[in-house]
């Protein structure tokens, strides 16, 4: 009895160590940041330190309002098209194997492209407005989530499969029943990737035009060499995405809560 207490209690110890490590980490950047910042090393108008930083992103935030407002609505709008169509082309890719040799090599090459490259011709072709931003983000948000999917639809158990067919289940039986509820740890495994990459696709495209958001923004203080703004703003950018990042993993648990339970009990191993 003894044994399995002291075993537990060394898990438990390793587990809130393995937690611990990053955030101290962390903790020490910042200081040796500020501290290098106080003591002059570098000059604050070169590099701000995260209190500057700070105090800047709450004297700033009540102003940046609309900003976020467009911002997020751009990233919202790319990010939903992105779902649709990727979950589109990874079931056809998955139902069509010369579909799938087809267009794979190309999804993978369309990557290789800087998104920031294509971004100025976007605003040459669509102008200004929504539009050329919500394309960036669909592009940057598309790739993770069409292949993250299309792992999870291949890696369906064949024994499960076959049953499913000495059955008599059709295409859409099988998928409806096996394939794409085995598929959603993969599915959402790609959402939390492009969900924190949407906040960057759409301050990317605003950074080539546009009247408002928050990359309209960074140009602006940039311009004006107000850095304390700039990082304020970069700080309020992790913000949102990880923000997103957690919902998508809320939503998650609330539609695949023994994925959570599963998790858990391999922890405690």
């Amino acid at each position: 009895m003894k044994r399995l207490e002291s075993t537990e209690t060394r898990k438990k110890v390793s587990q809130a160590a393995t937690k611990g490590v990053p955030s101290l980490f962390l903790f020490i950047l910042l200081i040796t940041w500020q501290v290098v910042v106080d003591q002059g090393i570098v000059q604050k108008y070169i590099l701000p330190s995260p209190l500057d930083t700070i105090v800047t992103f709450v004297q700033i935030l009540p102003g940046l309002k609309s900003h976020i407002i467009i911002t997020l609505k751009e990233a919202f709008t790319g990010f939903f098209i992105a779902i649709c169509f990727a979950v589109i082309l990874a079931v056809l890719m998955d139902s069509i194997k010369l579909l799938k040799k087809a267009v794979y090599p190309l999804l993978v090459v369309s990557q290789t492209v800087p998104i920031i490259a294509l971004a100025p011709l976007f605003v040459i072709w669509f102008g200004f407005g929504l539009l050329p931003k919500v394309i960036v983000v669909i592009l940057v948000c598309f790739f993770p989530i069409v292949i993250s999917l299309l792992d999870g639809l291949n890696s369906v158990d064949v024994d499960m499969l076959n049953m499913l067919k000495s059955m008599g289940a059709n295409r859409l039986q099988t998928f409806r029943i096996l394939k794409f509820p085995a598929s959603m740890v993969n599915f959402f495994s790609g959402l939390r990737i492009a969900a924190t990459y949407s906040i960057m696709g759409a301050v990317i495209g605003e950074w080539l035009g546009g009247e408002g958001g928050l990359g309209v923004y960074m140009l602006r203080v940039k311009h004006s060499f107000a850095l304390d703004k700039m990082f304020a703003v970069i700080l309020l950018i992790v913000i949102m995405s990880m923000l997103l990042f957690k919902g998508i993993s809320l939503i998650q648990d609330l539609l695949m809560p023994w994925h959570k339970l599963l998790n858990k009990n391999i922890g405690r191993q």
